[in-house]
């Protein structure tokens, strides 16, 4: 019954910004860890971003961290992944996962739950 839903995806030219949502559903929001993944064609899913059950601390990757924010409302059950800077290193389709809060992030096994990814290509 849990389901994660990502929206805010589409198309920008480089430089240009989008804000990703992720709805979570089924779950005590607030009890797990959320973070950001992205994956291109012909690539294997990476890790962008993560964030604290609490929404305090945060973790990037190298190649997004400085343009990238990410940020979460408890109290709305929201994630959220503010995208500046955008360059066509940015396309993929971004995908929200939950963890349990216990302290792991960053690898794939960390996620116990996926959203179905949002669509995010910038053109040249």
């Amino acid at each position: 019954q849990v389901q994660l839903v990502e929206s805010g995806g589409g198309l920008v030219q480089t430089g240009g910004s989008l804000r990703l949502s992720c709805a979570a559903s089924g779950l005590t929001f607030s009890a797990y860890d959320m973070g950001w993944f992205r994956q291109a064609p012909g690539k294997e899913r990476e890790f962008v971003s993560h964030i604290r059950w609490s929404g305090l601390g945060s973790y990037y990757a190298p190649s997004v961290k400085g343009r990238f924010t990410i940020s979460r409302d408890n109290a709305n059950n929201t994630m959220y992944l503010q995208m500046n800077s955008l360059n066509r290193d940015d396309s993929a389709v971004y995908t929200c996962a939950a963890s349990p809060a216990e302290g792991c992030f960053g690898n794939y096994d960390c996620y116990r739950y996926w959203g179905q990814g949002t669509q995010v290509t910038v053109s040249s």
